[in-house]
């Protein structure tokens, strides 16, 4: 049984998806500059910019770790599973994640991040606030 509450759990799992995400990103921007594209700048831009959007709330939640003393490790990897060691206020526990969890988790982020972020509905109220 873990001793983290369900908020503080997400924020340390973002803390595992986020970098993921950007390690996804990355490589694709760079097979995208090297593809024969005729036109690469459109979506080098949209990744660039998904990336930089990322980066951000990264840094949020890098932050909010901090405030809450809270922090994630890799420990293991092999070919099925992935452990991390969660460190919460002085707490140490180890969480056992399926590679194809993560897979699909950050697969789902990707899918956010590039375009459904902008359906939702309140989107555009946010952005004249």
């Amino acid at each position: 049984m873990t001793r983290i509450p369900e908020e503080d759990r997400d924020i340390l799992e973002k803390a595992i998806y986020l970098p993921m995400v950007l390690t996804v990103l990355n490589k694709d921007l760079n097979l995208i500059n090297q593809s024969p594209f005729k036109l690469k700048r459109p979506y080098m831009e949209l990744i660039e910019e998904t990336m930089k959007v990322i980066q951000q709330e990264l840094s949020g939640i890098k932050r909010e770790m901090r405030v809450r003393r809270m922090k994630v490790e890799r420990v293991q990897t092999d070919d099925a599973f992935t452990m991390y060691m969660f460190l919460y206020k002085g707490y140490e526990e180890h969480h056992n994640y399926f590679n194809p969890r993560l897979r699909n988790r950050v697969e789902d982020l990707l899918r956010y991040y590039l375009y459904q972020r902008f359906l939702r509905k309140d989107y555009g109220k946010s952005m004249k606030a």
